[in-house]
């Protein structure tokens, strides 16, 4: 067993994982005002990590066929669907279901789940991507979570849903003509959402990105208190548990979407620059053992899965420092949170499985991946 699992887990990876879960625990310790943060996240990071060298050990040839794949965007679809009557509202998004003591939100998985049936569905068609059939085809598996998911609203994490099908569409040898038809279609299609959909809030989202200190009490709060804690780190930091924007309350959800910014205001810009060296290295080994893929399936699921921590972690980051509007979405492995981090180590886990017998399979005339139709 113990030899299996050498073969399979990428140990570099792993090195590389651990210091940032340890600076996410280390950060939280030095909070108040959130009962047992750090006890909790300490639970979620072994449940984590149990599932990850679970599935580890799973041969995921079966995700090639398609009506499994299909069956499982349904019941997450569903799931997201049953938000809008059994879910949890917090601070105005419907985005949870409530357990008691545990929470869960849904469109975290779901991201995982569009990754596997994107790159399945691309995978048996790269060869004719450039047709519009496939491009619409392939967008409806993307749009239907980015709609149940903004309605929620979750911006964040349908702004990560369409990054990930972009990205996707963009590995996959999509035309640069195409690209451009799409991002006008796009344009046309947020015009139309920003005159007819869009909260008042969400609106003050975008114009406080355009003036982020014209409304600084207001809708501009939460990104100019990131910016001042970000700042005041400077060189070395201010040191573990002397980060005064975070532990006077100044800065809100600095355990989830602005850990970045309560982390760099501790540690300062030394401590960012090895924090940023870390996710960079974890993203290059995801790109690595995609690699390996046997076939198109599973060298564009590991692409996606780096296509989703970095958009994950580009955001979240843009956000903290003022570069980009909130949008709600949390850094991957380092912020509070158990559905986020379940689903990073589940995909990683799915990815380690598929490295497992991608190894022992030569790359034949599967590399064309025309099975499980």
């Amino acid at each position: 067993m113990f030899s299996s699992l050498g073969k399979r887990i990428d140990w570099l990876l792993f090195l590389f994982l651990l210091p940032i879960l340890g600076a996410g625990l280390i950060t939280m310790k030095s909070f108040v005002g959130v009962a047992n943060l750090f006890e909790k996240q300490i639970i979620w990071i072994i449940i984590s990590l149990c599932l990850f060298f679970l599935f580890s050990f799973i041969d995921f040839r079966f995700l090639r066929r398609t009506n499994i794949l299909v069956a499982i965007f349904l019941v997450f679809s569903a799931l997201l669907l049953f938000l809008f009557i059994l879910g949890s509202t917090v601070k105005g998004a419907t985005s949870w279901f409530d357990f008691g003591g545990f929470s869960f939100q849904p469109s975290d998985l779901m991201k995982l789940v569009v990754v596997i049936i994107l790159a399945k569905y691309l995978s048996r068609r790269y060869v004719e991507i450039a047709h519009p059939k496939h491009i619409f085809i392939s967008g409806l598996y993307a749009f239907v979570p980015f709609v149940l998911v903004f309605l929620q609203p979750d911006f964040g994490s349908a702004v990560i849903i369409f990054l990930v099908w972009i990205g996707m569409m963009f590995v996959s040898g999509i035309s640069k003509k195409h690209l451009l038809l799409i991002f006008s279609i796009i344009a046309f299609v947020f015009l139309f959402i920003w005159l007819f959909i869009f909260q008042p809030y969400q609106k003050d989202r975008i114009i406080n990105f355009i003036h982020p200190l014209a409304d600084i009490q207001g809708s501009g709060y939460n990104a100019y208190q990131s910016t001042i804690a970000v700042g005041s780190g400077q060189i070395l930091g201010k040191g573990i548990g002397y980060g005064t924007q975070s532990r006077l309350q100044f800065l809100p959800e600095h355990e989830t979407d602005f850990i970045f910014a309560s982390f760099a205001e501790e540690w300062g810009f030394l401590g960012v620059l090895v924090l940023l060296i870390l996710l960079g290295l974890v993203i290059w080994r995801i790109l690595v053992n995609a690699s390996f893929g046997v076939s198109n399936f599973e060298i564009l699921y590991g692409l996606g899965v780096a296509i989703l921590f970095t958009s994950q972690m580009v955001i979240n980051i843009g956000v903290n420092i003022g570069l980009l509007p909130v949008t709600g979405t949390t850094l991957p492995f380092l912020s509070y949170g158990g559905s986020h981090l379940l689903t990073e180590f589940i995909a990683l886990g799915i990815l380690m499985g598929m490295r497992g017998y991608s190894r022992a399979t030569h790359k034949d005339d599967t590399k064309h991946e025309f099975l499980g139709i």
